[in-house]
C-alpha cells in the first residue's frame, strides 16, 4: 500500500518550485482564470478541506516522527504563529502538509494560530497576496513571533521533516532549501 501511495504521488508530481522563467525565448502568458481551476483549493482553507483529499489521511496516519525532535517541537511550537502556503496539486505539499498537521496535533498546538493558504499551480493567489511573504515554492511554512518572521521551512527538508521543524522552533540555526 505504501509503495502504491508513493507511486501515485510520483505520477501526480509536478515541480512545486518556482514557475518563473527567464530568457529571451520565454513568453509570459496570463494566468488562467480561477474559474477554470475549480478542482483546486485556492485561498485560505481549513483542515477539513484537506482531509477530503485522497492523499491526506494515508500520509498523516503513516507518519511516525522522531521522538526527540517531537519533544523539542512540543516544548516550543506554541510560541509561534504559523502561516503555511501549499498546493493541493503539489507532491511536496501532499507529502509534508499531513506530516505538519500530525506534528501540530501531537504537540497540542493552538490551531487558531495557524493560517493555511492554498495557491494555484503558478504559486499565486487571485489577489497576489503571496508576494508579501515572498512565496516561490510550496509548501512554505512561515514561523512568526509577535508578528515578525523568525524562520521558514521551504519545499523539502534538509534532514528529516521533524528535525527541520525542531530546529526552527527551538531557535537553532537553520537554512531552508533556497536560502543563500
Amino acid at each position: 500500500m505504501k509503495i502504491l501511495m508513493y507511486l501515485m504521488l510520483f505520477i501526480t508530481a509536478t515541480n512545486c518550485g518556482s514557475s518563473q522563467q527567464t530568457g529571451p525565448e520565454t513568453t509570459k502568458t496570463a494566468p488562467e482564470p480561477v474559474e477554470e481551476q475549480t478542482d483546486l483549493l485556492i485561498g485560505e482553507i481549513e483542515r477539513d478541506d484537506l482531509q477530503e483529499e485522497f492523499w491526506f489521511d494515508p500520509m498523516y496516519k503513516s507518519y511516525k516522527p522522531n521522538k526527540d525532535a517531537l519533544q523539542v517541537i512540543r516544548e516550543n511550537i506554541n510560541d509561534y504563529e504559523i502561516k503555511m502556503y501549499m498546493g493541493t496539486w503539489c507532491a511536496d505539499s501532499q507529502r509534508e502538509v499531513p506530516k505538519f498537521y500530525k506534528l501540530l496535533d501531537l504537540s497540542s498546538y493552538n490551531m487558531d494560530d495557524l493560517e493555511v493558504i492554498a495557491v494555484r499551480e503558478d504559486k499565486t493567489l487571485p489577489d497576489d497576496s503571496q508576494q508579501q511573504d515572498d512565496v516561490k515554492y510550496v509548501p512554505t511554512i512561515i514561523f512568526s513571533k509577535n508578528g515578525k518572521e523568525v524562520g521558514r521551512f521551504v519545499e523539502y527538508p534538509q534532514e528529516e521533516f521533524e528535525d527541520d521543524i525542531a530546529k526552527i522552533v527551538s531557535g537553532q540555526e537553520y537554512e531552508h532549501s533556497y536560502q543563500n
